[in-house]
């Protein structure tokens, strides 16, 4: 059997004008440091530094892209590993579990996913033969011995993919204790991310117990609005000396409106009582209430330097009786239409032209790049054009990114991809393949004459490694 390779232009152009022309661009590229500041890897895979249990636990289980498509095609999350370990069907055996990726791998033709993982699969483990039902086994027998050998625990892999700086995302009553062993070992190398989310929702469930565990960690009583307020302040203060550099928020609306201080307070003060007697607060007080908060946190951003990472505009937890048996993230997530001209006026008049303060907006509404985002990337300071993310971080959407936002933007305004995985061996595939797409691009202005040779090149450099140091840099 012919052993499986990759092809060393893949993602590239196909006409024979622009391949060679993308070719040299990338090659150019392709070996430079990763800045993998967007991200949800376990801060204590790197603090512990344990070897990964096994394949599935390491590729499939965390990786709710894989897992929602082979939902898609019948299987059930607990077959997959996902869930409570002592809830019905749920699958112990991470061999079969693998064995039900590969058997599932033919649905994930065409997708970015199938990029990734034979990224992974054959660059990182040497994998020579493709998933499949028949090769299974001997798929996750080679990765098992790979996992044994010490040269891929997590700190190791740190250096063999080039990663120079990666940041995790962190709950604002998180002790950071695991970033203190970290800026020991590593110093500057695994920063943590301030997400306050919870506690700005206070029709979430567990919002009054988040409350609590804010008031423990900051030792300040949250009781009251203006406590509240201290206390994320505290935190914010924690991160920032942690060496945190961004905060991270995924609301549904891009609303930023402020409230006066007497409304917001008794907001607070209801959704408190509420929590408390089960009375809470209306769908749209909690609207305004998180979007008056929303405003705050960039009014602490503007204070403290952190920059505000922003990516609104999706539907949680679509299907509630999934989310309540398995939890968020598990690919039930779907975006919606989204409006930031409006929702962000607040925010960028305030602190649009400040040198204190940086916004990174994100979005999963492909319509909004040219409409909106990039007008207001391409003219307030402050703000920044967050890389396609989620469910556009993919080779023809993200063509269709550098197409629809440059012209306006330019390419300074960018802040340079972010991967935003849990599935850590799939962080130096998915920078690869937005190496590979900017390539192309690049390759056309210069085919067209829009851009010589040097200029692409030195463009490639900032998208890939040079515009996400800026964007995240300290202010």
């Amino acid at each position: 059997m012919t052993p499986w390779t990759l092809h060393p232009d893949r993602a590239l152009p196909a006409d024979p004008v622009t391949r060679p022309i993308a070719r040299e661009i990338y090659q150019a590229v392709q070996d430079l440091p990763i800045v993998s500041m967007h991200g949800h890897v376990d801060v204590a895979a790197f603090a512990d530094d344990e070897p990964f249990p096994d394949p599935a636990q390491l590729l499939v289980v965390p990786d709710h892209y894989l897992t929602r498509m082979l939902v898609s095609q019948g299987a059930k999350l607990p077959e997959l590993g996902v869930g409570p370990a002592d809830g019905p069907g749920f699958e112990p055996d991470p061999r079969e579990i693998f064995r039900r990726f590969c058997a599932g791998w033919k649905h994930f033709r065409g997708t970015p996913t199938r990029y990734w993982m034979e990224h992974e699969l054959v660059e990182i483990f040497g994998v020579t033969v493709r998933p499949s039902a028949e090769t299974a086994d001997q798929v996750y027998d080679q990765i098992a011995e790979c996992l044994a050998d010490p040269s891929f625990r997590p700190r190791a892999l740190l250096d063999r993919f080039g990663i120079e700086t990666i940041g995790t995302t962190d709950p604002a009553w998180s002790t950071l204790e695991d970033h203190a062993r970290l800026a020991a070992d590593l110093p500057g190398r695994v920063l943590p991310t301030f997400r306050p989310d919870p506690l700005l929702h206070p029709a979430r469930p567990t919002w009054r117990g988040d409350l609590e565990r804010l008031a423990t960690a900051s030792g300040i009583a949250t009781d009251t609005y203006a406590g509240y307020l201290e206390a994320l302040r505290e935190r914010r203060a924690a991160f920032v000396a942690a060496g945190g550099l961004a905060t991270d928020h995924g609301h549904f609306s891009a609303d930023t409106t402020p409230l006066p201080d007497d409304a917001a307070r008794t907001l607070f003060e209801k959704a408190l009582q509420g929590s408390a007697d089960g009375a809470g607060i209306s769908t749209a007080e909690e609207a305004a209430f998180s979007a008056h908060m929303l405003f705050q946190m960039a009014a602490m951003a503007a204070d403290d330097g952190l920059v505000m990472q922003f990516h609104p505009g999706v539907l949680r937890d679509h299907d509630p009786a999934v989310a309540a048996t398995f939890g968020p993230d598990k690919g039930y997530d779907i975006p919606v239409v989204t409006e930031f001209a409006h929702g962000l006026r607040p925010v960028l008049e305030a602190f649009g032209s400040s040198e204190s303060f940086r916004m990174i907006a994100f979005t999963v509404d492909e319509d909004v790049y040219s409409r909106e985002l990039a007008p207001l990337a391409g003219v307030y300071p402050a703000l920044r054009l967050g890389a396609p993310w989620w469910f556009l971080d993919a080779p023809d959407a993200m063509r269709r990114f550098r197409e629809s936002a440059t012209e306006t933007a330019g390419f300074s305004n960018m802040s340079g991809f972010v991967d935003d995985t849990r599935a850590f061996c799939s962080i130096p595939a998915r920078h690869d393949l937005a190496r590979r797409v900017d390539a192309g691009y690049l390759a056309r202005l210069v085919a067209e004459h829009r851009l010589d040779l040097d200029e692409a090149l030195d463009t490639a450099a900032d998208l890939a490694y040079h515009l996400p140091k800026l964007a995240y840099a300290a202010r």
